[in-house]
């Protein structure tokens, strides 16, 4: 594979993710990029902007020597699968997936079949403009999980290709890497969503005017300072100002309440990790 490494690309999906990375391993592919999906209509649109379609899964095992697998994470195995079974005895492609909770074992397949395999997540969101997306993921983290030391310097070699950084995560690591990445960000819009459901409540006309400024300091300090950067009356241990939330809360928007408590509960659980400031046990009988 290395004498003629990069040769051409192929990328199995049509989707957010799929046309992102096409636009971006495009001018790194000496043939044309090639694109297969289940989809002839979503292929043929995603292959006019990208690449070329491929007739089958045959032909890209064929005439690619990486591919990119950018599906749904539940159909991941079942084209793995299908993948393997197209391979060639002679043929030892590259193929790896960009799936952020799953690592390599779900592409053994495809190693048994000959294949180096490896997991190349980005961490960061797609919204479906792979434009502006490709120029999101030079500087973006992507982890990524070899099946092999040279399954893992390819896969650096493709990040690299993206003008991203690779970030090794171990194969037993990648749910809880995954965990993570989704409590950050996804429940960071559910979180906003919520608190500008209650500042319209409260009257607001604008209530993302209103919260962004705020928000994205308390972003910002975050990540530069981690939990040290929390302010607020959990940390005081101002007892009538979270009954006074509690009791607005339940009485105009209840159903806040509970992810209230909870993020509270977890904010007194970090305040009282060792070497914390000593959260108040009255706080927390009138939270749970």
């Amino acid at each position: 594979m290395d004498n003629h490494r990069f040769r051409r690309f192929a990328i199995i999906g049509t989707g957010r993710v799929a046309q992102a990375l096409a636009l971006g391993l495009a001018p790194y592919s000496a043939e044309p990029l090639l694109l297969w999906g289940r989809s002839p209509e979503q292929l043929a649109a995603a292959a006019l902007r990208t690449g070329a379609a491929a007739a089958s899964l045959g032909e890209v095992a064929s005439s690619c020597d990486v591919i990119a697998i950018a599906v749904s994470d539940d159909a991941l195995a079942a084209v793995a699968n299908a993948l393997a079974a197209a391979i060639a005895d002679n043929e030892t492609p590259f193929v790896f997936h960009v799936s952020g909770r799953s690592g390599v074992a779900v592409l053994e397949p495809l190693q048994a079949a000959g294949a180096l395999t490896a997991a190349i997540h980005p961490a960061m969101t797609f919204t479906g403009q792979p434009e502006s997306e490709v120029a999101r993921m030079a500087g973006a983290r992507f982890a990524i999980t070899g099946s092999t030391a040279a399954a893992a310097e390819l896969a650096r070699s493709i990040v690299g290709l993206l003008k991203g950084t690779a970030v090794a995560i171990p194969e037993e690591r990648r749910a809880l890497y995954h965990a993570a990445l989704c409590h950050a960000s996804n429940h960071l819009v559910t979180l906003l969503s919520g608190a500008t459901h209650a500042l319209a409540t409260a009257g607001v006309d604008d209530p993302a005017a209103l919260l962004a400024p705020l928000v994205r300091a308390s972003l910002e300090n975050s990540l530069e300072h981690g939990f040290t950067a929390l302010s607020g009356p959990l940390l005081r241990g101002d007892h009538q100002t979270i009954e006074g939330h509690l009791d607005a809360l339940e009485a105009y928007c209840p159903d806040l309440l509970p992810a209230y408590r909870a993020m509270a509960l977890a904010t007194l659980d970090e305040l009282e990790r060792p070497g914390a400031p000593d959260a108040s046990s009255t706080l927390r009988r009138r939270l749970v």
